[in-house]
C-alpha cells in the first residue's frame, strides 16, 4: 500500500549493528542480520521528526549480501580500566527503506500542529539534505548515509529468493505515548524475506509484546516547548 506521505530512501553504510539484547550481557555484541524495525524507525526521525507525528515503516529491502565481520573491541570497564571484547558486526550494508508517518493521537495538546503537507515537504527536503541529524546504523560507531530512491528500483543480492525466514527478534519499543497506558513495551517477531524485501508488520499487530517497566508520557507546549510548523518551514526556507 503506498500512502501519499510516504518516503523512500536508499540507506547504507560500511558497517551497521543492529545488536541482539541477549548477547549484550556479557559485554560482547553480537548483531542481527536484518535491521530492526525500531532501528528504522529512528533513522527516519533522524531524517525529520516532531513530536505530533509518528514513522511507520513499511517495508526494507536487502540490497547487499548479507556478510558480518568480528573485531576486537576495547569497551571501558565498570569498574574501571578496559575489558576486551568482541562484536560482530554487519559489513558493507545497503538497503531500500519504505515509511510513512501518521498523527499521534495521543498526543492531543500538539493537535494544532497536525499539517501534513508541510510536515511531509519538510521531510523530503531534510532527505534530500542526508537527513537533520546524523545517521547511526543501530549503533553510534557505525556512520550511516541516505538519500531519496525509488523503492524497488535496482538489483538485489535476495531478488530471486523466494522465502528465507529469519529467528525470532526485537521488532521494537511501543512507549507510553504511543498507547493508552503508562508503560514501555518491546515488541517481538519471527521475520520472512520474500524476494530480498522485508514487509515490516504494524506495531499494534506484533504477535509477542512484553511489558519492561510503567512510563509516564512528557507533555509538550506548543511554542514553549515544541516550535510550531509555520515557523520551522520558513526556516528551511519557506514555502515551496
Amino acid at each position: 500500500m503506498q500512502h501519499k506521505n510516504s518516503i523512500s530512501f536508499l540507506l547504507w553504510g560500511r558497517y551497521a549493528l543492529f545488536s541482539d539484547p541477549i548477547t549484550r550481557v556479557g559485554g560482547e555484541k553480537f548483531t542481527y542480520s536484518l535491521p530492526t524495525y525500531e532501528a528504522l524507525k529512528g533513522m527516519c526521525e533522524s531524517i525529520y521528526w516532531k513530536p505530533t507525528f509518528t514513522w511507520v515503516v513499511d517495508e526494507a529491502r536487502i540490497l547487499n549480501p548479507i556478510r558480518t565481520e568480528s573485531k576486537s573491541i576495547r569497551p571501558i570497564s565498570y569498574s574501571g580500566g578496559n575489558d576486551l571484547s568482541i562484536y560482530t558486526y554487519l559489513s558493507d550494508v545497503r538497503y531500500q527503506v519504505k515509511a510513512h508517518f501518521e498523527w499521534n493521537m495521543n498526543r492531543e495538546d500538539l493537535i494544532k500542529d497536525r499539517d501534513e503537507h508541510k510536515h511531509y515537504w519538510i521531510a523530503k527536503r531534510m532527505l534530500d539534505r542526508g537527513g537533520r541529524r546524523d545517521i547511526f546504523l543501530g549503533t553510534r560507531e557505525c556512520q550511516g548515509y541516505v538519500m531519496p530512491c525509488i523503492f524497488g528500483e535496482g538489483d538485489g543480492a535476495y531478488d530471486h529468493v523466494e522465502e528465507l525466514p529469519f529467528s525470532l527478534m526485537v521488532h521494537g519499543l511501543t512507549y507510553a505515548d504511543e498507547q493508552q497506558q503508562n508503560v514501555l513495551s518491546v515488541r517481538l517477531w519471527q521475520p520472512v524475506m520474500r524476494g530480498g524485501v522485508i514487509a515490516f508488520p504494524r506495531p499494534e499487530e506484533c504477535p509477542i509484546v512484553q511489558q519492561v517497566r510503567n512510563q509516564t508520557p512528557s507533555r509538550f507546549v506548543l511554542g514553549r516547548d515544541v516550535e510550531p510548523v509555520d515557523s520551522l518551514f520558513e526556516k528551511e526556507g519557506g514555502i515551496l
